[in-house]
């Protein structure tokens, strides 16, 4: 499997690793993209990438380039909606014609479906995992113009007590507003699912987040 990608940025070019998690017999393949403030193995990831591969789902990880770079922030969207656009190039032309989804923890999420809407990637469907709405406290600051120009299915994985997403009917309405979309939401879950009496192991954490989206992703296969 492509153990690497070049992504071409204004500023240069970046070699972008793929960490995959193989499921034996796979029945789809996930493109999954980290949160803003930590890369592709932060242990919820690892959770939520070893239950799929557990499961039938192949699993492809990768840190954008600002990640690569060794900064905290990200860099422009512009950058990520590359970084997207050549790692499922990639993805696609090793998957044997395995279904893909694109999904991504918080700020890869969002930037997934950035480029979908910009027809950058054209994956089977979209996973949000804590789709960051608005900036804490800042619902006037809505992340949602682009939502209903993607064409395909999208899923929002999100936590009722996520400050991201407060007031929920914010959400609620966005989700709404897309062309296909389903909305499942956590119980108690902040914006890493994390729920008060729950595991606080982010691993265990991301694997119950992954049975959550299963059934939506195998209706989307073509296996």
């Amino acid at each position: 499997m492509t153990p690497a990608v070049s992504v071409a940025l204004p500023t240069g070019t970046v070699s972008v690793p793929l960490i995959w998690n193989h499921a034996d017999d796979p029945e789809a393949c996930v493109v999954l993209a980290h949160g803003a403030g930590a890369g592709p193995e932060h242990p919820f990831l690892d959770g939520f990438a070893a239950r799929c591969a557990s499961t039938g789902l192949t699993v492809v990880r990768f840190p954008f380039p600002y990640v690569v770079a060794g900064r905290r922030l990200p860099g422009p969207a512009a950058h990520a909606v590359a970084t997207w656009r050549t790692v499922f190039e990639a993805v696609r032309g090793t998957a044997s014609g395995l279904s893909i989804i694109a999904a991504g923890k918080s700020y890869g999420g969002r930037m997934a479906s950035v480029a979908a809407a910009e027809g950058a990637i054209s994956p089977d469907g979209l996973v949000y995992l804590g789709y960051p709405l608005h900036p804490p406290g800042r619902p006037d600051r809505p992340r949602t113009e682009h939502l209903p120009l993607v064409e395909q299915p999208q899923l929002f994985v999100s936590g009722t007590r996520d400050p991201f997403v407060d007031p929920l009917t914010d959400l609620e309405a966005a989700v709404a507003a897309c062309q296909d979309a389903q909305l499942q939401w956590v119980e108690g879950g902040r914006h890493s699912f994390e729920t008060a009496g729950g595991p606080r192991d982010a691993s265990v954490v991301g694997a119950g987040i992954t049975d959550l989206a299963r059934a939506w992703i195998s209706a989307r296969s073509r296996w």
